[in-house]
């Protein structure tokens, strides 16, 4: 008769495998977007490819939508137990690292292109679109990297937000925005109602005398003026002004002219994305006016994989602002917020467009909010049109916005 198996103890158990992450060479798509860009403009410059600089246009506007909605979403999470390994992970970081020089290089490429046939319109409407996109997509690795702990890190934040030359962004993104999402008081959060050509000057200006009034504060606090040399808003418009100062020096003033177009459509795509991250949703006010903590359920978010693994994962952004100091790989999705119905570089195209964008949009707003329009972020204007048009309740008593 067979003896019966000796039960199993747990030395005998093989451990489990330790959990490693899909996606780990497919973050180098991330620095191969500026890498793709230098090609672009090496081959138009030195090739003759003409083709070359539409490139990037057709592939930001059309085939990275087209791949989101093909390829799909992906809502899987590291593990508990994987998250600190992943957090101290270098290998991610240095994809952020390399990202900065690639953007100086595809700014200082531009600008020379631009210099080589000044004014000539269709060469430079590719060179702006290339090299602004590349930016824009630069002042997402300095977002990264700006929430470091580490100054040095910081630093790099500032250099990679030059080209755009949106260096306050350092500051009231992190002390501002983070403080204020998802309330009338933060320009950066769009309000239900509001198009996105609305939006944009009032997040640009409110976004910038926000930043001098959080740095004039805590100056004032070290006994400093505004204008002492530690204002990191200086500092950041300093790298700014070498970068294109240096360039102009060279190149001529067509250059000067070109880093100024391709800046402002860097911070626009920045702006544009401020819209859709946080458009109509609000946090709780007491009967102080204390608001409650932001939680995931104050932004939207995307799993689409193809934008996510191009953007270091911004779409997550509910974990972003519960968790703004976690790191891009170990960011997790959340059942209980809000969900695009596709990614950035789609909705960044029908926010462009506000009949499209309201038609997607605002029923999601309002069944985010159960049809009760008065827990929204709505825009003063048009509480009461959007109240009939969605049968809400308005809110007896809305807070005045600031901006």
């Amino acid at each position: 008769m067979l003896s019966p198996r000796p039960a199993a103890t747990p030395s005998s158990i093989a451990p489990a495998a330790p959990w490693v992450d899909g996606k780990r060479w497919a973050w180098l798509m991330g620095p191969a977007l500026p890498l793709l860009t230098l090609f672009c403009l090496g081959a138009w410059a030195w090739l003759g490819w003409t083709w070359a600089l539409a490139l990037m246009p057709v592939l930001l506007f059309v085939l990275i939508p087209a791949l989101d909605v093909w390829i799909g979403v992906d809502q899987s999470n590291p593990p508990p137990q994987a998250m600190n390994a992943l957090e101290a992970d270098p290998y991610y970081e240095r994809l952020l690292l390399l990202c900065v020089p690639l953007q100086v290089a595809v700014t200082v490429l531009g600008a020379w292109c631009a210099s080589q046939l000044p004014g000539n319109p269709w060469v430079w409407l590719g060179l702006v679109v290339s090299v602004g996109a590349m930016n824009g997509f630069g002042i997402n690795t300095g977002h990264e990297l700006g929430h470091k702990h580490v100054a040095s890190r910081r630093w790099w934040a500032k250099l990679a937000l030059a080209p755009a030359a949106y260096g306050h962004f350092f500051v009231e993104h992190n002390r501002g925005h983070h403080r204020n999402v998802a309330t009338p008081t933060d320009p950066a959060s769009a309000r239900m109602g509001e198009s996105f050509w609305r939006f944009l000057p009032r997040s640009v200006l409110g976004s910038l005398r926000s930043a001098w009034r959080l740095e004039a504060v805590r100056l004032a606090a070290l006994s400093h003026g505004p204008w002492h040399v530690s204002n990191h808003n200086l500092q950041a418009w300093s790298l700014t002004l070498l970068l294109f100062g240096g360039l102009t020096a060279w190149l001529g003033a067509w250059a000067l002219l070109f880093l100024a177009l391709q800046a402002v459509y860097a911070f626009s795509l920045l702006e544009v994305v401020n819209y859709l991250e946080h458009y109509g949703l609000l946090r709780r006010s007491d009967e102080h006016g204390r608001f409650e903590r932001c939680s995931p359920e104050h932004s939207w978010n995307s799993n689409n994989v193809v934008t996510n693994l191009l953007l270091f994962q911004l779409q997550r952004h509910s974990d972003h602002h519960a968790h703004p100091a976690r790191s891009y790989q170990a960011l997790r999705h959340f059942d209980s917020s809000p969900q695009l119905p596709t990614g950035y570089a789609s909705m960044l195209l029908l926010a462009y467009v506000p009949p499209l964008w309201f038609s997607v949009m605002n029923p999601r707003v309002a069944a985010h909010y159960g049809g009760d329009l008065g827990r929204a972020n709505v825009q003063p204007a048009q509480r009461e049109r959007l109240w009939r048009r969605y049968h809400c309740a308005l809110a007896a008593a809305p807070v005045k916005p600031a901006f």
